[in-house]
C-alpha cells in the first residue's frame, strides 16, 4: 500500500496539486494535513488527523462508483472520521469556496457522523 500511495503522490492531479498546495504547512487554520493518507484499506485524498476529516475529490468516474464510494464513507465514518467530498471541477474553480468549506468542517469538528456527499459551496 506504500508504493500505491507513493504513486499516488507522484502522479497527482492538476486539482489535488492545487488543493496540496493551499493545505500543506498548516496554512487552513494551522491544521496538518496528509496527502495520499492510508485508512483501513483505503488511500484518502487528504486527512487531517487531528481534526478526523478526510478529504476526497471525485471526478466523473466517482458517478459511476456510488456504492464503492459509499461504503468507503461508511468505514471511514466508523473509524472515527468525517468525510467531506468535492467535485474536480470545483476545486479548480472554485477554490475559495472549497477552502472556506473545509475550514468551516475544521472549526466544527466535533461530529465525526458529519455530512458525506458531494458539498454544496
Amino acid at each position: 500500500m506504500r508504493r500505491y500511495a507513493r504513486s499516488l503522490r507522484e502522479n497527482a492531479t492538476d486539482p489535488e496539486r492545487l488543493l496540496w498546495s493551499r493545505l500543506r504547512r498548516r496554512q487552513v487554520a494551522g491544521f496538518k494535513f496528509r496527502r495520499q493518507h492510508q485508512v483501513g484499506l483505503y488511500i484518502c485524498d487528504f486527512a487531517c488527523l487531528d481534526a478526523r476529516l478526510v478529504i476526497e475529490l471525485d471526478g466523473s468516474q466517482h458517478a459511476e462508483n456510488l456504492d464503492y464510494d459509499a461504503r468507503r464513507d461508511r468505514f471511514l465514518r466508523s473509524a472515527g472520521f468525517r468525510v467531506l467530498r468535492f467535485w474536480n471541477n470545483d476545486v479548480m474553480r472554485r477554490t475559495e469556496e472549497v477552502l472556506d468549506t473545509i475550514h468551516a468542517a475544521l472549526e466544527r469538528r466535533s461530529d465525526p457522523s458529519g455530512p458525506a456527499g458531494h458539498l454544496p459551496i
